[in-house]
């Protein structure tokens, strides 16, 4: 089984879906004509805009909650593995390839927000969502939705709890079966709240957490600031074969720094999508530029912050892809998993091993908060699968579930789990991918509208009618009860 699935995954996850990403997010790129740069500023003005209502949350919250999602295992050890396999180069194609993400980004919370329903007075909405009204197929919207249950629900929950007790168990000696009631009750209580105490619980952690990690960084970087022009020389050289050392690795660079891009910002994958489709906005376009930011922020900075601080420190080994031959060897004996943890180490000695404790509280943080954005992406499809009929057993169900695979996790966790789960999210890549390819002309429509309205002076809002979308329902309604509220008046 385990050899079968590797193989299944060597082919989600190969060549084709590493290029092939690049390619979609630099075809959405051209088509939007550069939307993730040429209204970067509408990015963050309309981060901080928009109120949560009875049915939704505030744009800010959705954002965090996406955030909850992107940032995780994948900022800090992910990060660090692009570097132990790729070499510094690997960096550089991370951004690339966030640049580039964002504009798919863009793209699946755009459609999200066209698509969206009303599940039991709340905003439901995503790429199981999109799939069918878009395509008119119900079988390819149930398609994902089962393969984002299968990771979500789960294989990929333990996953991450196992990651948070083995830092907590290296830093502090806490045995592992301990964190787990830790976490699985501090979960327990956010995810019986619903979507909203989620999303109230991601709007404060989230921005808290990365603002502390990347503080860090600005102090390592601070402690070595003479080195600044030589490290980022090392990154663009070693990104185009033109570093002595790293010299030959342009392909590994690529590859890992695509890679693990795309695990940590999850662009393409419609992870962030389900977010976007609980957010109370006037026009779909605002929600999804807001998501394009939250891809920059995720690697532009939080992943950013991690390879600054191993670069700057020199705390990382290099082999040429796993297994390969060996091309720096600067911190012997370690794993990739404790390059920034060493990196802190030494860039404050005085502090005994601050190091250790301080990424493994950020790992908890991270991976926690990713925890919770799993649950909320699993209920939003199974409430698609039942047609918005959650019953309160269903949904027990799920949190029992749930809350068990995250425990298990934290005491024993496997390479067929770590497998399945890749396997569940490939799956979800390439559907979502595909099916934006095929259905993608709504989120263009709609971002002309939005820049028309805006040129006018207008606040944009949307209306899928005169537009020619069809299948956006909720917004035809919501049209009808704004105009019906307006003509009370």
């Amino acid at each position: 089984m385990e050899s079968f699935v590797t193989f299944i995954n060597s082919i989600l996850w190969g060549p084709w879906m590493i290029y092939g990403i690049l390619i979609v997010g630099l075809f959405f790129s051209i088509l939007t004509r550069f939307a993730q740069v040429r209204l970067i500023k509408d990015m963050f003005i309309h981060m901080f805009k928009g109120e949560k209502s009875d049915h939704g949350v505030s744009s800010f919250q959705a954002m965090s909650l996406a955030l909850s999602g992107r940032v995780g295992t994948g900022n800090i050890v992910g990060t660090a593995s692009a570097i132990a396999f790729g070499g510094p180069g690997a960096i550089f194609w991370m951004w690339v390839t966030a640049f580039i993400g964002a504009s798919t980004a863009y793209v699946e919370s755009t459609l999200a927000q066209v698509y969206k329903e009303k599940h039991n007075g709340v905003y439901r909405g995503g790429p199981a969502f999109y799939i069918e009204k878009g395509t008119g197929k119900r079988w390819f919207g149930i398609l994902f939705a089962i393969s984002a249950i299968l990771a979500m629900a789960f294989l990929m929950p333990g996953v991450q709890s196992n990651s948070i007790a083995t830092a907590i168990n290296g830093a502090f000696g806490l045995e592992k079966w301990i964190t787990g009631l830790i976490i699985v009750g501090l979960i327990g209580i956010i995810i019986i709240g619903g979507v909203k105490r989620i999303a109230g619980v991601a709007q404060y952690v989230v921005p808290f957490m990365a603002i502390a990690y990347i503080l860090m960084a600005i102090i390592v970087i601070a402690i070595n600031i003479s080195e600044v022009p030589a490290v980022f020389a090392l990154i663009f050289k070693s990104a185009f074969n033109m570093d002595a050392t790293f010299g030959g690795m342009i392909g590994s660079a690529i590859a890992w720094g695509v890679k693990r891009a795309i695990y940590s910002n999850e662009a393409g994958q419609g992870t962030g999508a389900h977010p976007a489709a609980a957010a109370e906005v006037s026009h779909p376009v605002k929600q999804g530029l807001v998501q394009a930011a939250s891809v920059y922020i995720d690697t532009l900075l939080v992943c950013s912050a991690t390879a600054l601080m191993i670069i700057f420190m020199g705390t990382f080994n290099t082999t040429i892809d796993k297994g390969g031959p060996t091309v720096v060897e600067n911190v012997p004996g370690l794993e990739y998993s404790e390059y920034t943890q060493a990196a802190v180490n030494a860039a404050l000695p005085s502090f005994n091993n601050f190091g250790s404790g301080f990424v493994a509280i950020a790992l908890f943080f991270f991976a926690f908060t990713t925890i919770m954005a799993y649950y909320y992406i699993a209920e939003t499809n199974l409430s698609y699968m039942m047609k918005g009929k959650l019953n309160k057993v269903v949904i027990v169900i799920l949190q029992i579930v749930f809350l068990a695979a995250t425990f298990y996790g934290t005491v024993k966790t496997s390479d067929l789990a770590w497998s399945f789960g890749d396997l569940g999210l490939g799956l979800m890549v390439w559907i979502n991918v595909i099916a934006m390819l095929i259905i993608m002309k709504p989120a263009m429509i709609a971002l002309k509208d939005y820049e028309s309205q805006k040129k006018q002076g207008k606040d944009p809002v949307f209306d899928p009618e005169p537009l020619g979308i069809k299948n956006a329902d909720f917004w035809v309604e919501y049209n009808k009860a704004r105009k019906a509220k307006k003509n009370n008046k």
